[in-house]
């Protein structure tokens, strides 16, 4: 019986990256064996086992044989003849295909430090074309590791645009799927995930509605990239720049879906997308099981991100509403992924990657001294019941009102995004 570190921890290490997590192959074991040694089994569909005192996974070397759709279609074989050159075998990708013994030496029957050290994410066999979740998986490394370099090799770009056009992605669960895209959501360029899934015909299976927006323009004076979904590709990437929270880049990347749904006769104008694209959110995170924080910050940044471009033309009235209709009284942080939302999408275009957005200032503080009236006040000049919301609006309003004369130059503040 021996044991190897494998998979992302060598990976990782000879990237000169921090390892997270540990996982080994363990050759010429069984499961009886394992259990004998205090070792914890919690795999099902195949021997996987904690150890009993660093908790770390143990998994037995197998292999494995399509029978099945999907990415869990298939019957392993993790017998004590089972080789480490078998194990490494089944991997996805080269650099994901080396082993460490005790010694510290390496093993890569597959050629992953030369990949490593050329910047190539390459399948190992062809047994890659077996399981749709790779499309995901590389599409994924491709984010991960861009800033480092790396790109898809050609043979494995055509596997993956292969896979795509087998059908073998609708096999995929939604969860299964999410999660693939939530993991990206915490890398430096998610905008790359999606670009490679466009480049290899799997968008269009995983995310329609984000599909949908390539080849769609808009007005040239505000989008000199034109393409609806190049625009929302720039968008995610400079959300990304501004701030790691996920459901920031989420809304950023579907903020603009409702543009699909524009009259062809309108183009390049899309009056309305904002609310258009409302359904089409609902629609894609009940698909996906998208979690509710991440959906309600996509409806409220797709229905309202007009509005607040437009913040110095809006009347206080109109601000005040904006402020209750999304619930930033209760929830003061959701005004800050919106305005982080909207800052990315005036980025998110050829030329305006460094744009200021001094209306993000601006809605903060209508927001911050709104919130600051003193609704004991109110109670004790006489205000009951419903007069209580009623006087404490028409106060908001009128400090809104001032802010607007003294802080607002509507000439030089106007900008009709779109």
């Amino acid at each position: 019986m021996k044991t190897y570190l494998v998979g992302g921890a060598v990976r990782d290490q000879l990237l000169g990256l921090n390892i997270k997590d540990k996982d080994f192959v363990v050759v010429g074991s069984s499961v009886d064996k394992m259990l004998a040694k205090g070792f914890q089994q919690v795999g099902k569909d195949f021997p996987v086992f904690l150890h009993p005192k660093t908790q770390q996974e143990f998994a037995l070397a197998r292999t494995e044989r399509k029978i099945g759709k999907g990415y869990e279609g298939f019957s392993c074989d993790a017998s004590e003849h089972v080789t480490l050159e078998q194990d490494l075998l089944r991997r996805d990708l080269t650099i994901n295909a080396i082993a460490q013994d005790d010694d510290g030496n390496l093993v890569d029957p597959y050629g992953g430090q030369q990949d490593i050290q050329q910047r190539i994410l390459r399948h190992v066999s062809g047994a890659f074309i077996e399981d749709p979740l790779r499309v995901l998986r590389v599409a994924r490394f491709a984010a991960r590791f861009h800033h480092l370099g790396f790109t898809i090799a050609p043979e494995t770009q055509a596997l993956m645009t292969q896979l795509s056009l087998s059908g073998e992605l609708s096999h995929l669960t939604p969860e299964r799927v999410w999660q693939e895209i939530d993991k990206v959501f915490s890398n430096a360029n998610p905008q790359i995930f999606f670009q490679v899934l466009r480049e290899c015909q799997a968008l269009k299976i995983i995310l329609p509605e984000v599909d949908a927006l390539f080849g769609v323009p808009q007005p040239e004076k505000w989008h000199p990239e034109i393409d609806s979904g190049i625009h929302t590709l720039m968008v995610l990437e400079q959300a990304s720049l501004l701030t790691t929270d996920k459901a920031v880049r989420f809304a950023s990347l579907t903020h603009d879906v409702g543009k699909a749904l524009s009259p062809k006769e309108t183009l390049p104008k899309h009056h309305g997308h904002g609310q258009k694209g409302v359904p089409l959110i609902k629609q894609l995170c009940q698909r996906l099981r998208v979690p509710n924080e991440y959906r309600d910050l996509a409806i409220l940044v797709s229905d309202q991100h007009q509005n607040i471009h437009n913040a110095y033309e809006l009347k206080p009235e109109t601000i005040i509403k904006i402020f209750d209709k999304a619930d930033f009284w209760r929830k003061p942080s959701r005004l800050t992924q919106t305005l982080l939302c909207c800052h990315a999408d005036i980025r998110g275009r050829t030329g305006f990657e460094h744009a200021d957005y001094p209306q993000a200032n601006y809605l903060t503080i209508c927001f911050e001294q709104s919130a600051n009236i003193d609704v004991q006040s109110i109670i004790k000049s006489g205000f009951q019941g419903a007069q209580i919301k009623q006087q404490l609006t028409h106060l908001r309003i009128e400090l809104i009102a001032k802010i607007k004369q003294t802080e607002v130059d509507d000439k030089s503040h106007s900008n009709s995004y779109s």
